[in-house]
Protein backbone atom coordinates (compact mmCIF):
# COMPACT_ATOMS: atom_id res chain seq x y z
CA UNK A 1 0.00 0.00 0.00
CA UNK A 2 0.95 3.59 -0.78
CA UNK A 3 2.11 5.94 2.20
CA UNK A 4 -0.37 8.58 2.43
CA UNK A 5 1.37 11.62 3.30
CA UNK A 6 -0.36 14.79 4.07
CA UNK A 7 0.83 18.49 4.16
CA UNK A 8 -1.34 20.66 6.98
CA UNK A 9 -1.02 24.63 6.50
CA UNK A 10 -2.79 26.61 9.54
CA UNK A 11 -2.60 30.35 9.58
CA UNK A 12 -5.97 31.25 11.17
CA UNK A 13 -4.33 33.52 13.84
CA UNK A 14 -1.08 34.66 14.30
CA UNK A 15 1.06 31.71 14.12
CA UNK A 16 1.95 30.09 10.93
CA UNK A 17 2.47 26.23 10.96
CA UNK A 18 2.92 23.24 8.79
CA UNK A 19 2.85 19.67 9.27
CA UNK A 20 3.27 16.27 7.30
CA UNK A 21 1.26 13.60 8.63
CA UNK A 22 2.26 9.84 6.88
CA UNK A 23 -0.73 7.42 7.17
CA UNK A 24 -1.72 8.98 10.86
CA UNK A 25 2.18 9.40 11.78
CA UNK A 26 3.19 12.84 12.65
CA UNK A 27 6.18 13.71 10.86
CA UNK A 28 7.10 17.15 11.12
CA UNK A 29 5.11 19.70 12.94
CA UNK A 30 6.64 23.64 12.37
CA UNK A 31 5.50 26.65 14.29
CA UNK A 32 6.41 30.38 13.43
CA UNK A 33 5.11 32.37 16.10
CA UNK A 34 4.69 36.14 16.04
CA UNK A 35 6.05 38.20 19.16
CA UNK A 36 5.26 41.65 16.96
CA UNK A 37 1.56 41.71 18.77
CA UNK A 38 3.37 41.77 22.75
CA UNK A 39 3.68 45.20 22.26
CA UNK A 40 -0.40 45.54 21.31
CA UNK A 41 -1.82 43.63 24.23
CA UNK A 42 -3.47 41.54 21.30
CA UNK A 43 -3.28 40.26 17.69
CA UNK A 44 -2.82 42.90 14.99
CA UNK A 45 -4.96 41.74 11.52
CA UNK A 46 -3.30 43.41 9.71
CA UNK A 47 0.72 43.09 11.25
CA UNK A 48 -0.54 39.04 11.36
CA UNK A 49 -1.26 38.42 7.68
CA UNK A 50 1.83 40.37 6.29
CA UNK A 51 3.95 38.13 8.60
CA UNK A 52 1.96 34.95 7.51
CA UNK A 53 3.30 35.95 4.14
CA UNK A 54 7.13 36.31 5.03
CA UNK A 55 6.86 33.05 6.92
CA UNK A 56 4.85 30.32 4.84
CA UNK A 57 6.81 29.29 2.45
CA UNK A 58 9.98 28.57 4.73
CA UNK A 59 7.36 27.46 7.21
CA UNK A 60 6.68 24.88 4.47
CA UNK A 61 10.00 24.33 3.00
CA UNK A 62 11.70 23.23 6.38
CA UNK A 63 7.85 21.00 7.60
CA UNK A 64 8.81 18.83 3.91
CA UNK A 65 12.77 18.55 4.52
CA UNK A 66 12.09 17.82 8.03
CA UNK A 67 9.86 15.10 7.36
CA UNK A 68 12.85 13.69 5.27
CA UNK A 69 10.08 14.38 2.06
CA UNK A 70 10.22 15.89 -1.31
CA UNK A 71 7.37 18.28 -2.47
CA UNK A 72 6.63 15.49 -4.78
CA UNK A 73 6.17 13.02 -1.93
CA UNK A 74 2.70 14.86 -0.44
CA UNK A 75 -0.31 13.06 -1.33
CA UNK A 76 -2.77 15.74 -0.51
CA UNK A 77 -2.61 19.61 1.39
CA UNK A 78 -5.27 20.30 3.86
CA UNK A 79 -6.12 23.95 4.79
CA UNK A 80 -7.86 26.15 7.39
CA UNK A 81 -10.64 27.25 5.83
CA UNK A 82 -11.64 29.05 8.92
CA UNK A 83 -12.62 30.36 11.74
CA UNK A 84 -9.79 32.64 12.05
CA UNK A 85 -8.82 36.12 10.53
CA UNK A 86 -9.77 36.59 6.99
CA UNK A 87 -6.73 38.30 5.96
CA UNK A 88 -4.71 35.39 7.88
CA UNK A 89 -7.07 32.69 6.45
CA UNK A 90 -6.54 34.32 3.27
CA UNK A 91 -2.56 33.90 2.82
CA UNK A 92 -2.48 29.90 4.20
CA UNK A 93 -5.66 29.56 1.04
CA UNK A 94 -3.95 30.96 -1.30
CA UNK A 95 -0.48 29.32 -0.76
CA UNK A 96 -2.77 26.06 -0.71
CA UNK A 97 -4.46 26.33 -3.55
CA UNK A 98 -0.74 27.45 -5.74
CA UNK A 99 0.47 24.24 -4.38
CA UNK A 100 -2.16 21.53 -5.29
CA UNK A 101 -2.22 23.10 -8.42
CA UNK A 102 1.72 22.70 -8.84
CA UNK A 103 1.88 19.34 -7.73
CA UNK A 104 -1.67 18.21 -9.10
CA UNK A 105 -2.66 17.08 -5.57
CA UNK A 106 -6.02 16.89 -3.72
CA UNK A 107 -7.17 20.48 -1.92
CA UNK A 108 -8.62 19.32 1.29
CA UNK A 109 -10.62 22.16 3.74
CA UNK A 110 -10.39 21.92 7.17
CA UNK A 111 -12.54 23.39 9.78
CA UNK A 112 -10.30 25.14 12.64
CA UNK A 113 -12.54 23.83 16.02
CA UNK A 114 -13.10 20.06 14.35
CA UNK A 115 -9.11 19.96 13.84
CA UNK A 116 -8.78 20.95 17.57
CA UNK A 117 -10.74 17.71 18.42
CA UNK A 118 -8.96 15.45 16.25
CA UNK A 119 -5.77 16.57 17.70
CA UNK A 120 -6.09 13.67 19.49
CA UNK A 121 -5.71 11.50 16.77
CA UNK A 122 -1.95 12.36 15.73
CA UNK A 123 0.16 9.50 16.52
CA UNK A 124 3.61 9.38 17.73
CA UNK A 125 4.33 6.38 16.13
CA UNK A 126 2.71 3.57 14.26
CA UNK A 127 1.89 1.45 17.18
CA UNK A 128 0.67 4.67 19.24
CA UNK A 129 -3.08 3.28 20.04
CA UNK A 130 -3.48 6.12 22.88
CA UNK A 131 -6.33 7.92 20.76
CA UNK A 132 -10.27 8.32 22.10
CA UNK A 133 -13.04 5.78 21.56
CA UNK A 134 -16.09 6.48 19.66
CA UNK A 135 -18.59 8.36 21.57
CA UNK A 136 -16.37 10.66 23.63
CA UNK A 137 -17.34 14.11 24.92
CA UNK A 138 -14.90 16.66 24.26
CA UNK A 139 -13.98 19.97 26.53
CA UNK A 140 -13.13 22.54 23.17
CA UNK A 141 -11.73 25.74 25.24
CA UNK A 142 -9.97 28.00 23.21
CA UNK A 143 -9.07 31.74 22.40
CA UNK A 144 -12.55 32.12 20.16
CA UNK A 145 -14.73 29.43 21.35
CA UNK A 146 -16.16 27.06 24.27
CA UNK A 147 -18.04 24.45 23.32
CA UNK A 148 -18.79 21.09 24.51
CA UNK A 149 -18.94 18.17 21.96
CA UNK A 150 -20.24 14.99 21.38
CA UNK A 151 -17.69 13.36 19.37
CA UNK A 152 -19.73 10.40 16.99
CA UNK A 153 -16.80 9.50 14.31
CA UNK A 154 -14.07 11.64 13.22
CA UNK A 155 -15.89 13.68 11.01
CA UNK A 156 -19.15 13.42 12.89
CA UNK A 157 -19.53 15.84 16.22
CA UNK A 158 -22.82 17.37 17.55
CA UNK A 159 -22.81 20.79 19.92
CA UNK A 160 -24.03 20.07 22.92
CA UNK A 161 -23.33 23.51 24.89
CA UNK A 162 -21.02 26.72 23.65
CA UNK A 163 -20.90 29.78 25.00
CA UNK A 164 -23.24 32.63 24.53
CA UNK A 165 -20.70 35.46 24.18
CA UNK A 166 -17.53 35.91 25.19
CA UNK A 167 -15.32 32.34 25.23
CA UNK A 168 -13.15 31.44 28.14
CA UNK A 169 -9.70 32.28 26.68
CA UNK A 170 -11.20 35.56 25.97
CA UNK A 171 -11.85 35.77 29.73
CA UNK A 172 -8.59 34.88 30.85
CA UNK A 173 -6.96 37.11 28.22
CA UNK A 174 -9.32 40.49 28.90
CA UNK A 175 -9.03 40.29 32.74
CA UNK A 176 -5.58 39.93 33.07
CA UNK A 177 -5.48 42.78 30.29
CA UNK A 178 -7.30 44.68 33.01
CA UNK A 179 -4.46 43.87 35.38
CA UNK A 180 -2.29 45.30 33.34
CA UNK A 181 -0.12 41.63 32.81
CA UNK A 182 0.94 41.67 29.71
CA UNK A 183 0.04 39.33 26.17
CA UNK A 184 -1.25 36.62 26.27
CA UNK A 185 -2.76 36.73 29.50
CA UNK A 186 -4.11 33.43 29.62
CA UNK A 187 -0.24 31.37 30.67
CA UNK A 188 0.60 34.46 32.92
CA UNK A 189 -2.89 33.92 35.05
CA UNK A 190 -2.08 30.24 35.30
CA UNK A 191 1.23 31.07 36.45
CA UNK A 192 0.42 33.39 38.99
CA UNK A 193 -2.34 31.64 40.10
CA UNK A 194 -0.12 28.38 40.83
CA UNK A 195 1.56 30.62 43.71
CA UNK A 196 -2.10 32.27 45.02
CA UNK A 197 -5.10 31.63 47.23
CA UNK A 198 -8.28 30.35 44.86
CA UNK A 199 -10.45 31.22 47.89
CA UNK A 200 -9.00 34.57 48.38
CA UNK A 201 -12.17 36.22 46.39
CA UNK A 202 -15.58 36.01 44.67
CA UNK A 203 -16.66 36.20 41.44
CA UNK A 204 -20.12 36.52 39.84
CA UNK A 205 -21.02 32.98 38.08
CA UNK A 206 -23.22 33.35 35.03
CA UNK A 207 -26.71 31.15 35.87
CA UNK A 208 -27.23 29.99 32.18
CA UNK A 209 -29.57 26.84 31.17
CA UNK A 210 -29.07 23.91 29.51
CA UNK A 211 -24.94 22.85 28.71
CA UNK A 212 -24.61 26.70 27.20
CA UNK A 213 -21.67 29.30 28.85
CA UNK A 214 -21.41 32.78 29.16
CA UNK A 215 -18.51 34.62 30.61
CA UNK A 216 -19.06 38.11 29.49
CA UNK A 217 -20.35 38.69 32.87
CA UNK A 218 -17.65 37.54 34.65
CA UNK A 219 -15.03 39.97 32.91
CA UNK A 220 -17.58 42.77 34.02
CA UNK A 221 -17.92 42.12 37.62
CA UNK A 222 -14.19 41.73 37.84
CA UNK A 223 -13.75 44.72 36.44
CA UNK A 224 -16.00 46.69 38.82
CA UNK A 225 -14.43 44.42 41.69
CA UNK A 226 -10.77 45.72 40.80
CA UNK A 227 -12.27 49.40 39.97
CA UNK A 228 -13.68 49.49 43.95
CA UNK A 229 -11.13 47.86 45.22
CA UNK A 230 -8.17 50.51 43.83
CA UNK A 231 -10.45 53.46 45.18
CA UNK A 232 -9.29 52.13 48.70
CA UNK A 233 -5.55 51.03 47.40
CA UNK A 234 -3.78 52.21 44.39
CA UNK A 235 -1.56 49.21 44.74
CA UNK A 236 -4.40 46.71 45.50
CA UNK A 237 -3.79 44.67 41.62
CA UNK A 238 0.17 44.69 42.27
CA UNK A 239 -0.33 43.16 46.38
CA UNK A 240 -2.76 40.58 45.18
CA UNK A 241 -1.76 40.07 41.75
CA UNK A 242 -0.96 36.18 42.65
CA UNK A 243 -4.48 35.42 44.65
CA UNK A 244 -6.13 37.58 41.87
CA UNK A 245 -5.42 35.17 39.44
CA UNK A 246 -5.72 32.15 41.41
CA UNK A 247 -9.51 33.43 42.34
CA UNK A 248 -10.32 34.22 38.49
CA UNK A 249 -9.17 31.11 37.49
CA UNK A 250 -11.11 29.12 39.56
CA UNK A 251 -14.28 30.70 38.74
CA UNK A 252 -13.27 29.70 35.04
CA UNK A 253 -12.54 26.35 35.28
CA UNK A 254 -15.81 25.88 38.05
CA UNK A 255 -18.23 27.08 35.59
CA UNK A 256 -16.63 24.86 32.90
CA UNK A 257 -16.50 22.11 34.85
CA UNK A 258 -20.21 22.34 35.95
CA UNK A 259 -21.42 22.04 32.60
CA UNK A 260 -19.42 19.43 31.88
CA UNK A 261 -20.09 17.46 34.84
CA UNK A 262 -24.07 17.46 33.59
CA UNK A 263 -23.45 16.72 29.62
CA UNK A 264 -21.07 13.71 30.80
CA UNK A 265 -23.86 12.35 33.14
CA UNK A 266 -26.67 13.02 30.77
CA UNK A 267 -24.86 11.74 27.68
CA UNK A 268 -23.42 8.64 30.05
CA UNK A 269 -20.31 8.81 28.08
CA UNK A 270 -17.28 6.71 29.41
CA UNK A 271 -14.06 8.78 27.90
CA UNK A 272 -13.41 12.53 27.98
CA UNK A 273 -11.13 14.51 26.40
CA UNK A 274 -10.23 18.63 26.37
CA UNK A 275 -8.64 20.64 23.44
CA UNK A 276 -7.61 24.14 22.64
CA UNK A 277 -5.30 26.40 23.69
CA UNK A 278 -6.97 26.85 26.68
CA UNK A 279 -6.41 23.03 27.53
CA UNK A 280 -2.64 24.33 27.88
CA UNK A 281 -4.14 25.25 31.41
CA UNK A 282 -2.54 23.24 34.47
CA UNK A 283 -5.62 24.88 36.61
CA UNK A 284 -8.06 22.93 34.04
CA UNK A 285 -5.77 19.72 33.61
CA UNK A 286 -5.58 19.28 37.08
CA UNK A 287 -9.45 18.94 37.52
CA UNK A 288 -9.97 17.01 34.42
CA UNK A 289 -7.81 14.35 35.83
CA UNK A 290 -9.00 14.94 39.48
CA UNK A 291 -12.57 14.41 37.64
CA UNK A 292 -11.70 11.55 35.36
CA UNK A 293 -10.65 9.62 38.40
CA UNK A 294 -13.41 10.22 40.81
CA UNK A 295 -15.61 9.20 37.98
CA UNK A 296 -13.68 6.49 36.93
CA UNK A 297 -13.32 7.89 33.19
CA UNK A 298 -10.91 7.84 30.53
CA UNK A 299 -9.27 11.32 29.88
CA UNK A 300 -7.33 12.15 27.07
CA UNK A 301 -5.39 15.58 26.99
CA UNK A 302 -3.35 16.34 24.25
CA UNK A 303 0.35 17.02 24.08
CA UNK A 304 1.14 20.73 24.67
CA UNK A 305 2.53 21.09 21.13
CA UNK A 306 -1.26 20.72 20.02
CA UNK A 307 -3.47 22.50 22.76
CA UNK A 308 -2.34 25.98 20.42
CA UNK A 309 -2.77 26.59 16.99
CA UNK A 310 -0.65 24.11 14.79
CA UNK A 311 -0.62 22.45 11.29
CA UNK A 312 -0.64 18.84 13.00
CA UNK A 313 -4.36 18.88 13.63
CA UNK A 314 -5.30 20.15 10.20
CA UNK A 315 -2.81 17.03 8.57
CA UNK A 316 -4.94 14.82 10.96
CA UNK A 317 -8.09 16.21 9.45
CA UNK A 318 -6.48 16.17 6.53
CA UNK A 319 -6.30 12.61 6.38
CA UNK A 320 -9.78 11.45 8.08
CA UNK A 321 -10.68 14.08 4.93
CA UNK A 322 -8.94 12.35 2.37
CA UNK A 323 -10.09 8.69 2.98
CA UNK A 324 -13.31 9.85 2.14
CA UNK A 325 -12.00 11.63 -0.22
CA UNK A 326 -13.85 15.09 0.94
CA UNK A 327 -11.85 17.64 -1.11
CA UNK A 328 -12.12 21.33 -1.97
CA UNK A 329 -12.38 22.59 -5.37
CA UNK A 330 -10.33 25.43 -6.40
CA UNK A 331 -12.94 28.22 -5.99
CA UNK A 332 -12.93 27.79 -2.52
CA UNK A 333 -12.75 30.69 -0.40
CA UNK A 334 -11.59 31.23 3.29
CA UNK A 335 -14.66 32.02 5.99
CA UNK A 336 -13.77 34.28 9.15
CA UNK A 337 -16.72 32.21 10.85
CA UNK A 338 -17.57 28.88 10.59
CA UNK A 339 -19.63 26.39 12.76
CA UNK A 340 -18.81 22.76 13.65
Amino acid sequence: MNDINILGIESSCDDTSAAVIQNGVIKSNVVSSQAVHEQYGGVVPELASRAHQQNIIPVVDKAIKDAGMEPSDISALAFTKGPGLLGSLLVGTSFAKGFALSMDIPLIEVNHLQAHVLAHFVKESPADDNQPKFPFLCLLVSGGHSQILLVKDHLEMEIIGTTIDDAAGEAFDKCAKIMNLGYPGGPIVDNLAQKGNPEAFKFNKPKIENFDYSFSGLKTSFLYFLRDRMKENQNFIEENKEDLCASLQKTIIDILMTKFHKAVKQTGVKEIAVAGGVSANSGLRNRLEEYAKNEKLKLFIPKFAYTTDNAAMIAITGLFKYQKSDFSSHDITPQARMSL
